[in-house]
């Protein structure tokens, strides 16, 4: 208990002197301040190094800010303490602190809960014993929610927030770029979004142009920590080198339309473990999986699946040739969109996106030479009226055959519509 009494004094500094962190405005936290009164138990998940911390850090100074007592927050992290019990936790902050929880108002904060084993029940019984005066906030690198048990154990006593990378927009908030008229700042936006693609939005990246550092930092504190350390403790994964394979495959050629079976085979897997990974690689947030669209429900899950890395290869990104750029610009917009659905019919006609939150809204990416084939076939085939070309930095509009095409710069594209819908579970 000596150590945890340590980590507490150490980790939670408010208690000793003023607090204060330097915060840029970010999109999720305008969401996520509207349930912090209620009495639910708030879940931040998404990759890692996207800001979780961070915004826990802005729910802490928030309530110093209204007047809440500084030593009655109580922060852990479970990054490097996956056999502490929160109930030891809680005991350690009572004795340090002589505050009960059943008398005192605590927000409590709990950090990489992933890690510790079982925390899903361990939760619930803090929750269903003190849920009239703690509010319970915490974060995981991975989707908390994977299993079926948990889901079920935590019913109607959790809201789930996904913390994703940067947008365009939060990415110039950070950069402290403000350009309220946009076609008066064009080309100053343009070179901005080309450095924006390189950093990816992870925020420690913002101001970041070397290469040799966005490499070192994308491959050693992203993608190995996630497939060396999360998933192999989280799944009991015995050959790490074939779900690096899988990973590897995707980054290097995003928007692959990939057939479980010949894929399987290539890798000399079954299809169902195959199917396993990638469903470990999406839950741990590196990969998008995109359905081919339609009307019809069953159709759209029996249908072949687009795979997008979350993290575009550096290999692509700092390549000089047109395909490599093509291919991480597709990929970014991709991302920045949120994209869920694309399409694509028997005669190979495509279109990259389709949001489809309410009618069917086309969307093609293209990173050079401006087509409208695809576009103009899911047009006709839907019956819709507009479509957008997202391109580099080519603008104009096209009407063909009662069809209209929007063909818009990415920058002004994504600023534009306040993109990265963020989705709240």
């Amino acid at each position: 208990m000596t150590q945890i009494k340590e980590i507490l004094v150490e980790s939670n500094k408010w208690w000793k002197t003023s607090f204060t962190i330097d915060y840029k405005e970010r999109e999720e936290y305008k969401q996520i301040s509207k349930f912090i009164p209620l009495p639910q138990i708030i879940a931040l998940t998404g990759l890692r190094r996207v800001g979780k911390t961070t915004l826990m850090f802005k729910i802490l100074q928030d309530h110093i800010k209204k007047g809440f007592d500084s030593k009655n927050i109580l922060y852990f992290s479970f990054d490097e303490f996956r056999e502490t019990d929160i109930k030891e936790i809680l005991n350690e902050y009572e004795n340090i602190m002589e505050k009960k929880p059943e008398n005192e108002k605590i927000l409590l904060l709990l950090d990489e809960i992933q890690k510790l084993e079982n925390w899903e029940e361990k939760l619930k019984r803090i929750y269903d014993t003190y849920s009239k005066n703690i509010k319970i906030i915490i974060s995981g690198s991975e989707s908390l929610f994977i299993k079926k048990k948990s889901k079920e154990t935590l019913a109607g006593r959790i809201f789930e927030f996904k913390i994703e990378p940067l947008s365009f927009q939060e990415f110039l908030i950070f950069r402290e770029k403000n350009f309220q008229n946009i076609k008066l700042y064009e080309k100053e936006l343009s070179n901005l979004f080309n450095e924006y693609i390189v950093t990816q939005g992870f925020p420690e990246l913002v101001n970041i142009k070397e290469k040799v550092i966005i490499k070192k930092y994308i491959k050693e504190s992203i993608v190995e920590k996630i497939i060396y350390q999360d998933i192999p403790k989280l799944y009991k994964i015995k050959d790490v080198s074939i779900l690096e394979a899988i990973l590897n495959i995707i980054m290097e050629e995003p928007g692959q339309i990939i057939e479980l079976s010949n894929l399987g085979a290539e890798l000399q897997i079954s299809r169902q473990t195959l199917s396993n990974y990638m469903h470990y690689l999406e839950e741990s947030f590196l990969i998008r999986k995109l359905y081919n669209y339609s009307r019809n429900r069953r159709k759209v899950e029996r249908k072949l699946k687009k795979y997008y890395p979350t993290i575009i290869s550096p290999n692509l990104l700092f390549k000089e040739d047109n395909y490599s750029k093509s291919k991480a610009f597709e990929g970014v917009i991709v991302n920045q969109l949120n994209a869920e659905y694309f399409w694509r019919d028997p005669y190979k006609n495509e279109v990259d996106v389709v949001m489809a939150d309410q009618k069917p809204e086309p969307i093609e990416i293209k990173y050079g030479k401006i087509e409208t084939k695809g576009l103009l076939k899911f047009m006709e085939k839907f019956n819709v009226n507009k479509g957008y070309i997202v391109s580099l930095d080519q603008e104009r509009k096209l009407e063909i055959g009662g069809k209209k095409i929007m063909i818009v710069p990415a920058y002004k594209f994504l600023l534009q519509r306040n993109t990265k819908v963020r989705k709240t579970k």
